[in-house]
């Protein structure tokens, strides 16, 4: 019989202060410093005991990365297929810089066409472990919908809060897979405020962005595929759409984990924040050299995942861009829908406007020179265009 790898999961840590928290109980943040907890594995267990290569012959998916990731019981590692989406590389010689410099990292491939599978998988598993039976959110749409596949393997109940005007497909999305859903007016911050105090009142439990550990545990495997795409030698650069932040920094743990792990070496890609020109609250705070992110007043844009007026996770976000010697940058509406037309047109990649928006980050960063022409950039293509129609 086949021995499943064993998770190493040991620590539960804020990145502020260093308290820590027990791993045997359910947790949601650091109320001292109001910030995100995070995640830590025995590293030189996994160092001993695992080769990299190993890792890479295990069949494809999330829970391939087993040893760093929190669920001990093969009984909770639900899946649909997440992961292993494929990284392409753009072909068509007016996109790039120059031939095979410039991929993407296509998620509209995951359950439910976007990203937020691996996160939501990730936190409905490791809380089912915890006894979990009913969860609570707030979304822009993406998240809500990937929430309620995994309770729905989880046999437990979803209650989703989504603005009112979120696309319809992603409604559509939460009610047939069985979500409870509250539309409500305004942005996420208002559901957000809803789904808080819904919680506090019928004792659900909230995988907000940030509110919880284990979503971030979820998008880095992103990090940790990436790692494997490119032979464990990182692209110089990652252009990444943000609205909560929790990929960024997922990704930035995974390779601080795969450097201990001795998988990959020093060098790191320069990370870029990209938000909507009408709700950019990080490039402010970047631009201007803040250690926090004000709320962004009147959010607009037509990319319903970047329209989050504040980021819980700021400070992380900023940390990860800052120390990878990266920068943050916002494009306009406009430019994303132009850039979601070239995708479409020259390479066949549908994407959300949020995928869109590093592209158009990209040309960007290329007229400014800030990107060389040997330099492998990855773009993240978050959810499948058709999402938004």
């Amino acid at each position: 019989m086949e021995t499943l790898p064993e998770s190493t999961y040991n620590m539960l840590r804020c990145p502020v202060c260093g308290r820590e928290f027990s791993i045997q109980k359910v947790q949601t943040y650091c109320t001292d410093c109001n910030s995100p907890i995070l995640a830590e594995y025995n590293l030189p267990h996994v160092k001993k005991h695992l080769d990299r290569d190993e890792v890479a012959n295990r069949p494809a998916g999330i829970w391939r990365w087993a040893e760093l990731l929190p669920v001990f019981s093969p009984d909770f590692r639900f899946t649909l297929g997440e992961g292993a989406t494929p990284l392409i590389q753009i072909m068509h010689p007016g996109l790039s810089i120059q031939p095979r410099a410039l991929y993407v990292k296509d998620e509209s491939f995951n359950p439910t066409g976007s990203f937020k599978a691996r996160g939501l998988c990730m936190a409905v598993s490791k809380a089912a472990e915890l006894g979990i039976t009913d969860y609570v959110i707030p979304t822009a749409g993406n998240a809500g919908g990937a929430l309620v596949a995994y309770t729905a393997l989880a046999q437990a109940s979803a209650h989703i809060f989504m603005p009112k005007d979120a696309p319809k497909p992603n409604q559509i999305e939460a009610q047939i897979l069985g979500a409870d859903l509250t539309l409500v007016d305004g942005l996420i911050t208002d559901a957000a405020k809803q789904a808080k105090a819904a919680a506090a009142k019928h004792g659900w439990f909230d995988v907000s962005t940030f509110k919880e550990p284990f979503r971030a545990e979820g998008k880095k495997t992103m990090g940790l595929e990436l790692a494997l795409d490119f032979d464990w030698q990182l692209p110089d650069v990652i252009i990444y759409p943000t609205g909560g932040g929790t990929g960024l920094v997922g990704m930035w743990k995974a390779f601080k984990e795969l450097e201990a792990l001795g998988w990959i070496g020093k060098q790191r890609p320069r990370m870029v924040v990209v938000q909507a020109d009408q709700c950019a609250p990080v490039v402010r705070a970047f631009q201007t050299n803040a250690e926090r992110a004000q709320p962004w007043e009147n959010a607009q844009t037509i990319a319903s995942g970047l329209r989050v007026p504040v980021a819980f996770a700021d400070r992380l976000i900023l940390e990860a861009v800052r120390d990878s010697q990266g920068t943050a940058i916002s494009v306009t509406d406009e430019e994303m829908i132009k850039a979601q037309a070239l995708l479409a047109k020259k390479e066949g990649i549908f994407s959300a406007p949020e995928g869109a928006a590093t592209f158009a980050a990209y040309q960007q960063l290329i007229n400014q020179k800030w990107i060389h022409p040997d330099e492998k950039v990855v773009l993240f293509n978050t959810a499948t265009g058709l999402k938004y129609i």
